[in-house]
């Protein structure tokens, strides 16, 4: 196999995760465990800068959450709330407050992180909370926020990386791709200096979650709209031998009675620069937090 056709398995089909967001729109607060929590952390980091936008991108805002912590901070501000899914907007717009519904314009936008409907120069921070992972093009990716933000503004984000789900990673090795392939957070700070940012800082937090047995590993993914959207997955329906097969293999992770599944959050923010044909002719150093 060559490297080229492994990038063409990793490569997701966005009309499939688009589908698969939508279908989960009512499920996914829920069981959405990891979500609040990444997103809370990251809100708590906002205190660590001064800032003052006046118009905000939750760039794949799911439900909304992210965006009415962001405006709740920044009262003032106007949050833009975008997702891929018509679905999670739908469920962002019905989760407004009654005020804000009467008051407040609806904000809601319905594309791909990757091809940004939004003004260049028009918004004082991005953020995005854990959807990243769901681009096939992280380079078209921040270009695309790099051109939205103005010079001098924030873009805070938050990704998986590459030990996400290992556990089920290892546990379904069929000849098929059945988990995503994740970003290195080292490749994620290259992309970002490419894109012009200035003085990238980079951090990752292990997470486990635990369950009783496979299907609830599959239950809560499937709640969340984390399908399998590779090219590579295998098609039609999986028959009782993978099932079985991918029970019997997971039960090697089993530790005091639990089924582990493994989230690397990459947690990263990085500045737009005044001029950014002039940060790349003085590349600023990415700045890698090492945690245990």
């Amino acid at each position: 196999m060559t490297d080229e056709s492994v990038v063409d398995n990793y490569r997701l089909d966005k009309a499939r995760v688009r589908a698969s967001f939508n279908r989960a729109a009512e499920t996914y607060d829920a069981a959405a465990v990891l979500q609040k929590q990444v997103r809370e952390e990251m809100l708590s980091r906002l205190d660590l800068v001064k800032i003052a936008p006046q118009a905000i991108l939750d760039a794949g805002c799911g439900t909304g959450h992210g965006s009415f912590g962001l405006q709740k901070r920044f009262r003032s501000a106007q949050v833009y709330s975008l997702d891929i899914a018509l679905g999670m907007l739908q469920k962002t717009n019905a989760q407004r407050s009654i005020l804000s519904k009467i008051f407040g314009h609806k904000n809601l936008i319905c594309a791909d992180i990757e091809s940004l409907p939004v003004a260049s120069s028009s918004m004082g921070l991005v953020w995005s909370n854990l959807a990243l992972q769901w681009c096939n093009d992280l380079d078209a990716a921040f270009a695309e926020v790099a051109r939205v933000l103005q010079p001098e503004s924030l873009f805070v984000f938050s990704t998986f990386g590459p030990d996400t789900l290992k556990e089920l990673r290892t546990a379904s090795n069929n000849g098929h791709t059945h988990v995503s392939r994740f970003i290195d957070m080292h490749d994620i700070g290259d992309a970002l200096t490419r894109a012009g940012f200035s003085a990238p800082v980079l951090d990752i937090e292990r997470y486990t979650l635990t369950y009783d047995d496979v299907k609830s590993v599959m239950k809560d993914l499937k709640a969340i709209g984390a399908h399998n959207a590779t090219y590579g997955r295998a098609r039609g329906l999986q028959g009782k031998g993978f099932l079985q097969n991918l029970t019997r293999q997971y039960e090697q992770f089993r530790a005091q009675g639990k089924l582990p599944a493994t989230f690397e959050v990459i947690y990263g923010h990085a500045w737009k620069p005044i001029s950014i044909r002039a940060e790349h002719n003085d590349v600023s150093p990415i700045t890698f937090v090492k945690r245990k």
